[in-house]
């Protein structure tokens, strides 16, 4: 009597291209990814995505480390957790400025008055227009609502699992209430001030610019030997890389054990050109080795100049304002018919004039010496930064506060690194804070400072008359604090507004508050925070990842997640770093529409965690190959038809192969616990090639009949048990061609189903290897002889150990019908497989 099977509804023709039109509204319309928020936490595994910046197109390093953590997305729901995994879209900040100012052909003046019927040119020409900051911030909303739909439809391309109706903008209206009451908050505990210092400036953004922003670029320069007069009316020679912050010199600077220069501390010496006494002072920060051993303290030139005043208690003498030219006004005590050629100038400009002026009054020794040194940019910056002095606002980090660091290092022990060695980036970091985070800019597409001043009777505001909203969130350029009216704006006796926005980084080191709607549906943030994973790039640990910790430890005195996933970056095929300056970046949408998105994907899931990777065509074409063998492969399997239920696997090596399943799904699921999706992915995939290369070629004849039903009924049990645990093992890694097959057979989708356990089998997986071993040496013998795999061979001689000859005698009618073997004969002895055909 024949055993009954269910024929699956298997097409004629199978391919990967076009899967992801077809399966991508189907989820949508099915909800496959909806987030079930009645979950409690212990149920829940939610994941702190990071929101790409929304300022142009997505690159390929976006869909590496998305792709990565979408792996991770997918395997934890189908082993049975409720995945939040929402989506956000990093929407202010300067690189938005920038594209909207590009694309409009506009810049934004905040003295304008708004314009309700304002409509941007049509075709940007070189005149730029000048908008109010409202009419900017519109057409900044504009667009990247725009570019956000782009993004989006990508994202659903490439088969990310995140749930659509979960999705946030950090400029949109619950970030900025989250933002500003997170603020206030700060504020109020006396974690967050403003002070008046020297700020790091980008003269072209005209923003302050924080530690954590900065990026050393090697410029050429020049060392100028300037004689100052001592106090005996000798030549002290001093080498500066700047001499056109001479007027704003305070004092020359040497080490204190340098002999040189011992006879002069405490005593004063004349600038040139401009005839002003400055002291010389000691400090172990001076270098000996350096230019002529001694320095001159300028406010500012660099971050040192800052270490020297502060800590030597110096004077101040600022000449350059915050658009980077020279101020109308000498500094104090120095002459002004002096100064008078620098006003107006550019850094540029001014070191020209200054090198002339100190050429024609003797006081250059020599001429320049070219050199190549670091200097300090803005990251997005295109010119050196500045050091102006000016009034923000700071977050307390830990930079001047040692027990806050020592805190901040513990909790950076306390969480689960992958890769581990990334922790030692977040230490050295905090460890060599130089100061607290500076977190207001000089922008206007960013979330306000929620505060106002009170103006005296002079007009000018008291900064210590703060003046605090009563709803969030506000925009205190248009809307009044309370009791106050829009006709008191700006008059004596009336108030000001705060004129600053927060840095980028104060809002995005908020996500996980965002995410989950801290302060304003709490019983939701009670069930996902703290978060369980955070997976970033490994170049903004020092930013991003730091800064959350931070908030979360002055917020809520924990880590805001329990493990963090830190990605490579992608690099060119000749293994560049990618940077959009020399046009080395790659876009995604052809990758994708070349290989499909399971191939793109298989690239991205198969590089370690921490790897930088190249990006790699070759390995795209290898991922393409393995989701449309697995298609074939599964319509061959399904096309024999799927045993009825309680069918079970008996033969020998039906029995192998579901010992080594077992074998592979545990090594596989330990992998992806530990968040090595690379090795969850080449574990699966060596076993599937075994499967197709060796197992279905060995039992295809059996599955047909070819030794009877029961036999029959053993292959199709263990080819579609198998089958069905290959699919989910497969399925974060190749969302479209796993769907597409169980859609074949199985209801609901495969992104639901069950994660596969590791079964226990009283199979022997050495069976299995041994016939992989025989049937290619069969393979092997019939290639030698340039004949078809379907030729008959002549004999099979197996020799080998009593055990491995026990083991073969197992397989030996299903290696006989594989390999049509016509004598088989075995014999003891060191291992060997021969073939005559």
């Amino acid at each position: 009597m024949s055993t009954p099977y269910e024929r699956p509804r298997v097409p004629d023709k199978v391919g990967v291209d076009g899967l992801e039109a077809k399966w991508v509204p189907v989820w949508e319309s099915t909800g496959a990814y909806r987030f079930d928020r009645t979950k409690t936490r212990e149920e829940i595994y939610s994941i702190d995505t990071p929101p790409p910046t929304v300022s142009g197109s997505l690159h390929i390093g976006h869909v590496f480390s998305f792709t990565q953590t979408d792996v991770v997305a997918r395997f934890k729901r189908m082993r049975g957790s409720e995945v939040f995994y929402p989506m956000g879209w990093d929407d202010n900040g300067l690189p938005t400025e920038r594209r909207v100012q590009n694309h409009f052909g506009v810049r934004c003046e905040p003295s304008l008055p708004y314009d309700p019927d304002f409509r941007p040119p049509e075709k940007p020409g070189k005149d730029v227009v000048a908008v109010s900051r409202r009419n900017f911030v519109e057409l900044c909303e504009e667009l990247t609502e725009t570019d956000e739909k782009v993004f989006e439809e990508l994202w659903r391309r490439l088969g990310l699992s995140v749930d659509w109706t979960m999705t946030y903008q950090t400029i949109g209206r619950e970030s900025r209430l989250i933002s500003q009451r997170a603020f206030l908050r700060n504020l109020e505990r006396g974690e967050a001030y403003q002070a008046e210092a020297p700020t790091l400036w980008d003269v072209s953004f005209r923003t302050a610019v924080a530690q954590a922003e900065l990026e050393d670029r090697e410029r050429p320069g020049a060392f100028h030997d300037l004689a100052f007069t001592g106090p005996d009316g000798a030549d002290v020679v001093i080498a500066t890389t700047r001499p056109e912050l001479l007027p704003a010199c305070v004092a020359l600077v040497a080490h204190p054990d340098d002999e040189r220069f011992k006879p002069l501390f405490g005593k004063t010496v004349r600038t040139p050109v401009f005839g002003v006494e400055v002291p010389v002072v000691a400090h172990h920060l001076a270098d000996p080795e350096k230019g002529r051993g001694i320095a001159m303290v300028c406010t500012f030139g660099d971050t040192t100049d800052v270490t020297w005043w502060r800590e030597l208690r110096l004077a101040t003498r600022v000449v350059l304002g915050r658009d980077g030219r020279f101020l109308p006004d000498a500094p104090s005590g120095v002459p002004v018919e002096a100064y008078a050629p620098l006003v107006g100038k550019t850094v540029h400009t001014g070191r020209e004039i200054m090198v002339r002026l100190l050429r024609e009054a003797g006081a250059l020794h020599g001429e320049p010496r070219p050199i190549t040194h670091s200097v300090k940019f803005y990251e997005k910056g295109d010119k050196p930064l500045e050091i102006v002095a000016s009034r923000q606002w700071y977050l307390r980090n830990g930079g001047n506060d040692a027990a806050f660091r020592e805190k901040m290092l513990a909790r950076g022990e306390e969480l689960n690194w992958v890769p581990k060695h990334m922790r030692v980036r977040y230490s050295s970091w905090v460890e060599n804070l130089a100061g607290d985070w500076l977190i207001s800019r000089q922008r206007f597409f960013g979330v306000p400072i929620p505060l106002w001043y009170r103006l005296g009777a002079d007009g000018e505001p008291d900064y210590d008359a703060r003046l605090l909203p009563d709803t969030l969130p506000v925009d205190p350029s248009s809307d009044v604090p309370p009791g106050f009216t829009e006709e008191q704006r700006g008059k004596p006796g009336g108030f000001a507004a705060d004129p600053d926005v927060m840095d980028t980084w104060a809002t995005s080191s908020l996500t996980p508050q965002i995410v989950g709607r801290w302060s304003i549906d709490d019983d939701l943030f009670e069930r996902v925070f703290p978060m369980d994973l955070r997976p970033q790039a490994h170049e903004i640990i020092r930013t991003w990842l730091f800064s959350t910790a931070v908030r979360a430890e002055l917020e809520h005195g924990v880590l805001p997640w329990r493990a963090a996933a830190i990605a490579g970056w992608v690099l060119d095929p000749d293994r560049k770093k990618m940077s959009k300056s020399i046009g080395n970046v790659i876009t995604p949408v052809d990758l994708l529409e070349r290989f499909g998105s399971d191939a793109v994907r298989y690239w991205a899931a198969s590089a370690r965690p921490g790897v930088d990777t190249a990006v790699d065509e070759g390995q795209m074409k290898v991922g393409r190959r393995l989701a449309t063998k697995l298609l074939n492969a599964s319509r061959f399997v399904l096309g024999l038809g799927v045993p009825m239920p309680g069918a079970v696997a008996t033969e020998p090596l039906d029995r192998a192969l579901l010992a080594s399943l077992a074998v592979v799904t545990e090594q596989a699921t330990a992998a992806l616990e530990a968040l090595d999706y690379a090795r969850a992915l080449q574990v699966t995939e060596t076993f599937f090639w075994t499967f197709c290369d060796d197992y279905v070629e060995l039992v295809k004849g059996r599955a047909y009949g070819d030794r009877g039903d029961d036999a029959a009924q053993s292959a199709r049990a263990a080819l579609v048990t198998t089958l069905s645990a290959l699919l989910r093992l497969f399925a974060p890694f190749l969302p479209f061609a796993t769907e597409e097959v169980w859609s074949w057979w199985q209801e609901g989708s495969v992104h639901r189903a069950a994660w596969p356990a590791a079964a226990s089998s009283d199979g022997d997986p050495e069976v299995l290897a041994l016939a992989g071993q025989v049937i290619a040496a069969v393979r092997r013998a019939k290639t030698d002889a340039k004949v078809s795999m379907r030729t008959a061979v002549e004999s099979l001689t197996v020799t080998g150990p009593a055990e491995v000859l026990a083991r073969f005698e197992q397989i030996e009618p299903d290696i006989r019908i594989a390999g049509a073997i016509s004598d088989v004969t075995t014999r003891e002895g060191d291992f060997a497989v021969e073939a005559k055909v």
